[in-house]
């Protein structure tokens, strides 16, 4: 017989027990839509993830003020006052992984519009801070190179401190107070929303950072230097090449501990890659379990069936089909039966996807990869566990078969 004909003959087969072959399948659908919703949910956090550390930046390091150590007691990451302005230059300079870099320095403050205030992070830099964080200017303009030389009041606003302190009204141009100093708003910056590290990166205002240490802090050197690599691979030669010459221009010999950091976004993002591929494949591990009690099912089935049906396979010895013929009727049924299943399982498990999506608004990735990997796996549990009563079937006695009643 030809594999059209073994098909129809299934599914005849299957057709005359359908409540049981329903049964039969439904081990089949819930595992393959388990899986698929299970691993988009897998993919759609560690995606979620992912969005939130590259919203931090292009290609970032984080350069910062390090630790000292006083008569035998460490202090904290930002005690020593060694990283400074001509440092960022030589690191733009000297550093060829190195695309752009930003001087960084922060205070916390009250800020004051109106009758109105809210308590915020204020951070100075230059303008092309905006560019090595891709973060553009949602509405109105960044400050220029000249505000930084004149240490100008000018200040450039996130979304979180626009809404609290100006809500309706468009707040370009208007005048707020930072410890009792004006300063116009030139600019609004488009939404970020939390960090990777959970802080809400739209609470801050922006300005010149001269006019920071001038005239708020008093500072004379550098919190932080943002600084952004050529790529993501080149990060890592980044974060060498700065390391190494910040060493030497802060002249720190081999076994002293160093007076800054660097820290790479790139390995927070693979760690987190790392978790969220781990988180993944336990989901769909957990959800592969019901593909194998499926897989359980339609052997239990198909033994009952090889029962029922030993005079049919009797006659069907005796008319001249072969122990091959037999045994691949049977394990065509129990593939049959697994892929049927499989195709609504598809179905089931896009839908649940989509459900999760709209009511728990969690992100979810329909991932085609874990698609046809689960009509694969369908597949071979339908062979898998198919095999044993096929085979079973096919080593029955002729005669044997004929007398049963």
């Amino acid at each position: 017989m030809d594999l059209l004909a073994i098909i129809r003959i299934a599914l005849r087969a299957l057709a005359r027990n359908k409540m049981r072959s329903s049964l039969t399948m439904l081990g089949i659908i819930i595992g393959v839509s388990a899986v698929i919703a299970m691993v988009g949910v897998g993919q759609g956090a560690q995606q979620a993830v992912q969005d939130r550390i590259a919203a931090m930046g292009s290609n970032m390091l984080m350069v910062g003020s390090g630790t000292i150590n006083r008569g035998g007691m460490h202090m904290g990451w930002g005690a020593t006052k060694t990283l400074v302005y001509d440092d960022m230059k030589a690191i733009v300079k000297e550093c060829p992984a190195v695309r752009a870099a930003a001087p960084m320095s922060m205070t916390s403050s009250q800020v004051v519009y109106a009758n109105l205030n809210w308590f915020t992070r204020v951070q100075g830099t230059e303008p092309q801070y905006f560019d090595v964080r891709a973060w553009p200017i949602g509405s109105g303009a960044s400050f220029s190179e000249n505000d930084v030389e004149t240490a100008a009041n000018v200040a450039v606003i996130g979304e979180t401190v626009r809404k609290n302190l100006f809500g309706a009204i468009d707040p370009i141009g208007e005048t707020i107070r930072i410890r009792n100093l004006p300063f116009r708003v030139t600019g609004v910056l488009s939404s970020k929303g939390q960090s990777g590290m959970g802080d809400d990166q739209d609470d801050t205002i922006v300005i010149p950072i001269t006019t920071l240490q001038k005239k708020i802090t008093g500072e004379t050197w550098l919190r932080m230097i943002a600084v952004s690599a050529v790529s993501r691979e080149a990060s890592f030669a980044a974060q060498q090449q700065i390391t190494l010459l910040l060493k030497d221009r802060h002249r720190i010999r081999p076994g002293q501990d160093d007076d800054f950091f660097v820290r790479n976004l790139a390995d927070i993002a693979e760690l987190a890659d790392q978790a969220g591929r781990v988180m993944t494949l336990l989901l769909a591990s957990i959800a592969s379990v019901s593909l194998v009690v499926g897989g359980i099912g339609i052997m239990n089935i198909m033994l009952v069936s090889v029962t029922e049906r030993t005079r049919e396979i009797g006659i069907r010895m005796a008319i001249g089909a072969t122990e091959h013929d037999v045994q691949r009727q049977f394990l065509t049924e129990a593939v049959v039966l697994s892929c049927m299943g499989g195709a609504v399982g598809i179905l089931v498990g896009v839908v649940t996807s989509f459900v999760i999506t709209n009511v728990l608004q969690w992100a979810v990735m329909i991932s085609p990869a874990a698609i046809v990997i689960a009509v694969l796996f369908s597949m071979g549990v339908g062979i898998f566990f198919g095999y044993y009563p096929a085979r079973k079937a096919a080593r029955l006695d002729p005669i044997e078969a004929l007398r049963y009643e």
